[in-house]
């Protein structure tokens, strides 16, 4: 049995009774999540191809077993400051559900951390920030741990217009 095939049942077993996993990376010190079952597969940085006007945050694509795969840096999708990628970026490869299609986009983040399972009455709804603060893209806040771990929607965050950029080969 492969890994995926043990995660995925190890997640029906926790699903059925209320708990979801996700997997958790760091950004400039902050741990945010991802539903597990999104995760593809987690890669080394490598060096992309860029695909001309694209947004900043867009560092191009790359070929994962002959499907084109665009790349986004989410530091700089989500403002922070810029840094040099090391020897624990990674490049998270996720399947995203948009419209009437799937999608495979990889987001790049400074390191891997932990995968946990997360109660679903655990999750706390985003504040109210009073429109000062765009947190569209916030599923919701965990604490693990003593910790804040900021869950993010990933359909939302991967598949807002901004980011329909075309692949360069044809579908």
């Amino acid at each position: 049995m492969s890994v995926a095939e043990q995660v995925q049942i190890e997640h029906g077993l926790h699903a059925a009774a209320g708990v979801d996993q996700y997997l958790t990376f760091m950004l400039d010190g902050e741990e945010y999540g991802v539903d597990i079952l999104r995760v593809q597969e987690i890669r080394g940085w490598e060096r992309t191809t860029p695909i001309p006007n694209t947004p900043d945050y867009v560092k191009g694509v790359i070929n994962l077993r002959g499907a084109v795969v665009p790349i986004i840096d989410l530091r700089q999708r989500f403002g922070l400051a810029d840094c040099a990628y090391g020897p624990t970026t990674v490049v998270i490869v996720l399947k995203v559900f948009g419209g009437d299609r799937e999608r495979v986009m990889g987001v790049v983040v400074d390191a891997v951390s932990e995968v946990y399972n997360i109660p679903a009455e655990t999750l706390q709804p985003t504040p109210d920030f009073g429109g000062a603060v765009d947190v569209e893209y916030v599923k919701g806040l965990a604490t693990m741990n003593e910790k804040m771990v900021i869950v993010l929607d990933i359909e939302r965050l991967l598949t807002s217009g901004e980011l329909d950029i075309q692949s360069p080969v044809a579908q």
